[in-house]
């Protein structure tokens, strides 16, 4: 464990706030997308982009930059917004979302999309792509680390485990993954579509080390990773304890905000409670 002045943790709350406000513009400019999953997922993505990992925007292809994959693809907005916020093209192109022909698609593009590691979005194959970075990378014998982000939902898919008995097997130390572990799914609640819980003890009996954290929380994200790069020997899973659609309180933990945008009542109620809390922020900065 590490500790990280109150200025750090600040200035990534922060950021946190203005990728949040930068979903909802994206999802309410395309009319289209997902709010929900995208807003649970955007503090352990800042805390990586701004505080962990090592990456450059001017070098986007260098070898030894660590890699991050994010599985549940249709959460690209909370990608989006922090890959513009890191330099790696113009936050003006947020605007541009879902557009025929644009930078960023509705999942994300490896093609021609700065920043982005994998194309994404057919769940399940988020973690088995990691693996396969993973290990060129010990044969290249490179140091980068790869995370990748799967989504509660998206560990009904057998391919996971798949995944996760090979990254176990292969001892693949140089992988972190994370499960944005909200409880609810496309279909409802994820205990009642598909029972996972234990959650920590299934992928303990696959091998992994298992850390579970409260996802919003920047020290104990900050931590957590810290704690998965220096264990050896076996792949790390960080188990996000968090709230679907995180920071917007009608879309809390809200089902009906998977997949739809919000409309311009909602729009203008989210953008001020996102305000408020930005200024509430840059006050005790």
């Amino acid at each position: 464990m590490k500790n990280y002045d109150e200025n750090t943790i600040n200035k990534l709350e922060l950021t946190a706030v203005k990728i949040r406000k930068h979903i909802v513009e994206m999802l309410y400019g395309a009319e289209s997308g997902h709010p929900g999953g995208s807003l649970s997922a955007v503090d352990a993505i800042v805390a990586l982009y701004f505080a962990h990992m090592n990456h450059n925007p001017k070098k986007p292809n260098d070898q030894n930059r660590d890699r991050f994959i994010l599985s549940k693809g249709h959460a690209a907005p909370a990608l989006y917004g922090s890959l513009a916020e890191s330099g790696y093209f113009s936050v003006n192109e947020l605007k541009n979302l879902r557009n025929i022909n644009c930078l960023l698609q509705g999942h994300p593009v490896c093609l021609y999309t700065p920043g982005i590691e994998a194309s994404t979005g057919s769940l399940g194959h988020g973690l088995s792509f990691a693996n396969g970075v993973a290990l060129a990378g010990r044969l290249d014998k490179k140091e980068y680390k790869v995370y990748v982000m799967m989504g509660d939902g998206e560990t009904d898919e057998g391919q996971i485990w798949e995944a996760a008995a090979s990254a176990s097997h292969y001892k693949l130390d140089n992988i972190t993954a994370f499960i944005d572990r909200n409880f609810l799914q496309i279909d409802g609640n994820t205990e009642e579509v598909m029972r996972l819980e234990s959650i920590r003890d299934r992928w303990n009996s696959f091998g992994w080390n298992v850390i579970e954290i409260n996802g919003h929380d920047m020290v104990q994200i900050l931590d957590a990773l810290y704690e998965a790069d220096n264990h050896k020997k076996t792949p790390s899973i960080i188990i996000l304890d968090t709230i679907k659609g995180k920071g917007v309180s009608f879309m809390e933990n809200n089902i009906d905000f998977h997949g739809v945008p919000p409309n311009e009542m909602e729009y203008n109620l989210a953008m001020e409670e996102l305000d408020t809390l930005q200024k509430k922020l840059e006050a005790s900065n």
